[in-house]
């Protein structure tokens, strides 16, 4: 793979796809992103790439065989909707018509655009169907209506919708960080960790399901979808598998070798109406492109939690 853009490089999936292309021989890769004043430079330092530049510099007179278009305002209770649309939608408009006819245009959606499930989780769902809960989501689903209107016959232009991604490199997110992330801090400072009850009478508490997925997998799919001529459309990223809050937070005491204590909390005002209560993706068709075998999620949490946060 030659001649890469990496948008949002220097972020949580970027970054670990960036190491990952590195590990694959992969360097001649131009970094667009936007480094403000968090510490997601740091990421860079690991990372092996021809040049990095601001976002907002990108032009058609660049050439690249290959992006990956995964910058974006990833906070799923951002409120400034102007904000959200820029990032999410205006910005990748005006790049997928800048540079549609690379080799392979893959750029990041959600599972927050399924909403509540109420529909399922199936990649092959009609998009103009589905619903999102929240801003962040509806962004996101908006370039996916674009596309569908708009580019339905290029089929070099493929959208992921990463499911729940947790893994190394994520700590400049801050409050967006996975679960695991912080509860490794939670528990280091309390012993215990604690979980939002359920609001929703068909769940008991701690038993919400979330589809959770290790970066490294995540990325080894997203670079493997580029290079296979077949992958068009919307293609879920994710284990296929719901798993409870309670069970991931079995795995997690595990990996520090501290006994499970678990407090249930009121859920926040501002989710009660956004919250997923399940997420499973429905993998048939990522498995029919890909080789999608995964870590599980114990051995996942317990390789990010031993070898990156204690």
């Amino acid at each position: 793979m030659e001649k890469v853009l990496v948008t949002g490089g220097a972020g949580f999936i970027g970054t670990n796809l960036v190491k990952y292309l590195n590990s694959q021989g992969c360097d001649d890769i131009i970094i667009a992103d936007e480094l403000g004043t968090s510490d997601k430079w740091k990421n860079l330092t690991e990372l092996s790439f021809k040049d990095y530049i601001h976002f907002k510099d990108l032009n058609n007179t660049f050439h690249f065989d290959y992006i990956f278009h995964l910058g974006a305002c990833s906070s799923t209770t951002e409120t400034d909707a102007d904000y959200l649309v820029f990032n999410n939608y205006v910005f990748s408009k005006q790049l997928l018509q800048d540079f549609m006819h690379v080799r392979k245009f893959v750029y990041a959606s959600s599972a927050a655009t399924y909403g509540s499930g109420k529909l399922g989780f199936s990649d092959r769902t009609p998009i103009n169907q589905l619903k999102p809960l929240n801003m962040y989501g509806y962004s996101k689903h908006l370039f996916d209506l674009y596309i569908q209107r708009h580019f339905n016959n290029l089929d070099n232009v493929v959208g992921l919708k990463y499911f729940n991604i947790f893994g190394p490199h994520e700590s400049h997110k801050e409050n967006m960080c996975s679960v695991v992330y912080k509860a490794v801090k939670e528990i280091g400072d309390t012993k215990y960790l604690k979980l939002f009850k359920s609001g929703n009478p068909n769940y008991k508490d701690g038993e919400q399901e979330r589809d959770f997925l290790y970066v490294k997998d995540a990325v080894k799919f997203t670079a493997d979808l580029a290079l296979q001529p077949r992958a068009t459309g919307v293609v879920n990223v994710g284990s296929g598998k719901a798993y409870t809050w309670n069970y991931l937070a079995e795995c997690i005491f595990d990996a520090m070798g501290v006994d499970i204590d678990i407090k249930y909390v009121d859920m926040p005002d501002n989710l009660k109406d956004k919250y997923q209560y399940h997420t499973k993706a429905d993998v048939t068709k990522l498995s029919r492109l890909v080789d999608n075998n995964i870590t599980d999620l114990r051995s996942a949490v317990k390789d990010y939690v031993q070898n990156y946060l204690l």
